[in-house]
């Protein structure tokens, strides 16, 4: 698969994913997720499976807390014809006023249905130390 094109099809699924979330439409924000889904680097969890994350969202999206999300500076990392490895730097803003903003390795599958799903996601760098990398740039 050419960069292009891997780019591509990351960017769409992240405006959908961000899209989902702020209609608050938890069935089709959790189509994108793989049920084989694992989240590492969050603090408070060892790994975040399918039905944390489906939890997590429908507590979230029922108590309005998510105010938006956004994405920017993609970079890829490797890209096959069935998988997509990238990095972004995510921002979501509560409706209560609270930023939290990291660095995320995420990897697209796609999977047998011909969709792609998000398969695994790495918080790399949190908070402050997202603060000091850009300070440091």
């Amino acid at each position: 698969m050419k960069d292009e094109q891997a780019q591509q099809i990351a960017e769409q699924w992240l405006t959908q994913a961000a899209e989902s979330a702020g209609r608050k439409d938890l069935q089709a924000h959790m189509g994108m997720i793989s049920k084989r889904i694992s989240v590492a680097g969050v603090p408070g969890f060892d790994n975040i499976d399918y039905d944390i994350w489906y939890t997590q969202c429908k507590h979230q999206f029922e108590m309005s807390m998510i105010k938006s999300i956004a994405y920017k500076g993609f970079n890829l990392v490797s890209a096959t014809a069935t998988q997509i490895t990238f990095t972004i730097y995510e921002t979501v803003v509560g409706t209560d006023g609270t930023l939290n903003e990291q660095i995320m390795e995420m990897l697209l599958e796609k999977e047998d249905d011909n969709v792609w799903r998000l398969l695994s996601e790495r918080v790399i760098l949190e908070n402050d130390a997202v603060r000091n990398h850009e300070l440091a740039k």
